[in-house]
């Protein structure tokens, strides 16, 4: 039997569900069943292990698993050695200080003063480099509880809304401290693994096929200079014969955020047929 690639995913929480349908998008089976913890990939010889998200580089630093999926926050707290290959795109957040009346407050304010995080080594990390003498309160959730029971005078929290610590009646200040999305792990010095690269290649593709969509338009050939300038695409656009004297059929990649001002530019210079359709999956 092929030796298996064994891949870490996140079991709950906000990079789960995105993680698990960006797998099944690149191609890989995955679990049905938020309970089960393996799932097993046989015709890509992949090992899916459902884990803690704190725990994923533990796990990947060890060499235990060849690859994971976390966020950068947890992967830098954990301080394994793991080294970021690949950002996903989802499970964006900030890692911000905040306090009671924090919009009057700056770091130097926090010299002296008890912080309470989850991520203690990103936040000693961040005060030392700025030389803030503060002391750093381990606490392993609902940090934004313990100022107002006395344990800590400010907070130093992931952020996606900033709803839940405006709600405990405190305001973000200073600067970020970390900006944390989701991102594949591997060990540090890790050999290249031929199935390693074929994950990172269809994750790849996977975000290229969200952020891009395929555009198809006939144009008079007198204006095609002015259209390729407006859908340069990879390696430059496809241009057919059509069998209209004059007109050619252009097929190019676009940004998906700019389809469609691109069409409304593309419809100004004399295009037509004007079509746009998904990207599925692609290589580059």
């Amino acid at each position: 039997m092929p030796e298996m690639l064994r891949i870490a995913v996140p079991n709950k929480g906000q990079l789960s569900e995105p993680a698990v349908e960006m797998l099944r998008e690149a191609g890989y089976r995955q679990r049905r069943n938020s309970r089960d913890l393996v799932m097993v990939d046989p015709d890509n010889e992949t090992e899916f292990f459902f884990l803690r998200p704190k725990d994923i580089a533990v796990y990947v630093g060890e060499g235990i698993l060849q690859a994971g999926i976390t966020g950068r926050d947890m992967l830098l707290d954990s301080q394994a050695p793991v080294d970021e290959v690949l950002a996903l795109g989802f499970g964006g957040s900030t890692f911000r200080f905040a306090a009671p009346g924090g919009g009057d407050m700056t770091m130097e304010d926090l010299q002296g003063k008890r912080v309470a995080t989850s991520f203690d080594e990103v936040l000693r990390s961040f005060l030392a480099e700025r030389d803030i003498d503060a002391r750093v309160i381990h606490l392993d959730g609902a940090v934004e509880s313990s100022v107002k029971l006395g344990v800590a005078d400010a907070v130093a929290d992931v952020v996606s809304t900033g709803t839940t610590l405006r709600q405990a009646g405190m305001e973000i200040f200073g600067e970020p401290i970390l900006q944390s999305e989701a991102v594949v792990i591997r060990p540090t010095g890790a050999e290249p693994d031929p199935k390693v690269e074929t994950l990172l290649r269809r994750l790849r593709g996977v975000l290229v096929a969200r952020d891009y969509v395929m555009m198809d338009y006939d144009v008079h050939a007198e204006q095609l200079e002015d259209a390729v300038a407006l859908t340069p695409g990879m390696e430059g656009p496809t241009v057919s014969p059509l069998h209209r004297e004059g007109w050619v059929a252009v097929r190019s990649m676009v940004p998906r955020k700019k389809a469609q001002a691109i069409m409304d530019d593309l419809w100004q210079i004399g295009a037509r047929a004007i079509l746009v359709t998904d990207i599925y999956a692609c290589r580059l």
